[in-house]
């Protein structure tokens, strides 16, 4: 009997309800962090039914988004005085625990910095998951990071190497740093006929990549492969799928893009190339991903430490084909995936002739991606946050 009343006691604690408060860029906002977030709190929400998540929106000078019901507060980035505003609100809330989403874009002041005072007058307990770890520890950036790190009671990454770069450089605690992989969709390992079929692409080799489009994506690299690709495969396509990243718009307009479409003129692969110039649903987004045969992300920063593009082809079991930046050097390690080096667009071409010669290669690196990509499903990946959430609470008790 005290067994059983020691267990009920141990599961009503596992399984109260804890009030978090996200403070990240939010759908319908045109950024990775906004749909990551959003993804994330679905799936916490699964788990956690009893406090849903709240959102702080960071927010731009004249945007005019309208948000869902979640989004309860608004950060103008570039005021410092929003900050402050957001911290008075979250100490007077209900809230046990405050989430929240860093990458430098986000927040205004030099580097970043206005985030700074807001996580400072915050009366709660912090996890911070960090998007971006810098390389150098005493560059501004550095600064402002290992203060945010300073603050924060547990902190989140999506590599083990980028944790350990936080121990070693930063000089953060183990015990204060985790490694929780970037969420993907629970999708079937399926063929790519049936969804080729319905796009009318069933002739076609497809290749692509699903982003917002800027010069660090390389995607000219990858249209060289194709033209090469070509040459031996005729039927061979390359999808450029996805807007212009916003920023880009912003500063220098449609002149990344109009260089890709200039270079497809050259190269003479006008029938093997499409651009789909939209920001797709999520659901046109996996519809697009399952009509791929290899994914290519030939991205040109060797320090970018995550790509939730090449986390959702991992979890859809594709063939992907990477620089060797240092998300994809852990992802696509122990043969889930093909590393290439940097601004190389013959080893590209020369990575798809293989596979498509070789379909039992193909097809054992497809399954060992599939294989882990179990690991990263968003149900996984919010239970490893709840937990982190419950751990930090059990600590301040």
């Amino acid at each position: 009997m005290n067994i059983n009343k020691n267990l009920e006691v141990f599961l009503d604690k596992e399984e109260r309800a804890i009030k978090v408060i996200y403070v990240s860029s939010y759908i319908p906002r045109k950024c990775g962090i906004a749909t990551y977030t959003k993804d994330l709190t679905n799936d916490i929400n699964q788990l956690n039914p009893f406090a849903l998540a709240e959102i702080m929106a960071l927010t731009k000078n004249g945007e005019s988004i309208v948000y869902p019901w979640e989004v309860k507060f608004r950060i103008n980035q570039d005021e410092l005085s929003s900050f402050l505003n957001a911290a008075d609100y979250i100490n007077q809330s209900g809230s046990n625990i405050v989430c929240l989403q860093h990458e430098y874009g986000l927040f205004g002041g030099h580097c970043g910095e206005y985030i700074l005072p807001f996580i400072e007058a915050i009366q709660k307990p912090i996890v911070t998951t960090f998007h971006t770890v810098i390389k150098e520890p005493s560059s501004d950036q550095g600064n402002v990071l290992k203060r945010i790190l300073s603050r924060s009671d547990a902190s989140v990454v999506m590599m083990k190497e980028t944790k350990k770069r936080l121990v070693n450089d930063f000089k953060i605690p183990n015990e204060k740093v985790v490694s929780i992989p970037h969420g993907t969709p629970d999708l079937a390992f399926e063929s790519t006929t049936p969804h080729k079929r319905k796009k009318r692409l069933s002739n076609k080799i497809v290749l692509g990549n699903i982003n917002l489009l800027s010069s660090v994506k390389g995607i000219e690299y990858a249209l060289e492969a194709t033209a090469i690709i070509a040459k031996k495969i005729p039927d061979v396509l390359y999808l450029v799928i996805g807007q212009t990243h916003p920023a880009t718009i912003k500063h220098e307009g449609e002149i990344y893009r109009n260089h890709l479409k200039k270079l497809v003129k050259k190269l003479k692969i006008e029938n093997n190339v499409r651009f789909i110039n939209e920001y797709l649903t999520l659901e046109d987004l996996l519809s697009w991903l399952k009509t791929i045969d290899y994914y290519i992300t030939p991205y040109l920063d060797p320090q970018q430490s995550s790509s939730g593009a090449l986390a959702y082809a991992i979890g859809a079991g594709k063939v992907c084909i990477s620089t060797p930046y240092l998300y994809a050097q852990e992802a696509l390690s122990l043969n889930r995936g093909i590393l290439v080096p940097f601004k190389n667009s013959q080893l590209i071409a020369s990575a798809v002739l293989e596979l498509n010669s070789d379909l039992n290669k193909k097809r054992e690196i497809e399954n060992k991606a599939y294989a882990y990509g179990r690991l990263m499903t968003w149900s996984n990946v919010a239970l490893k946050y709840l937990n982190l959430f419950r751990a930090v609470l059990n600590q301040h008790e």
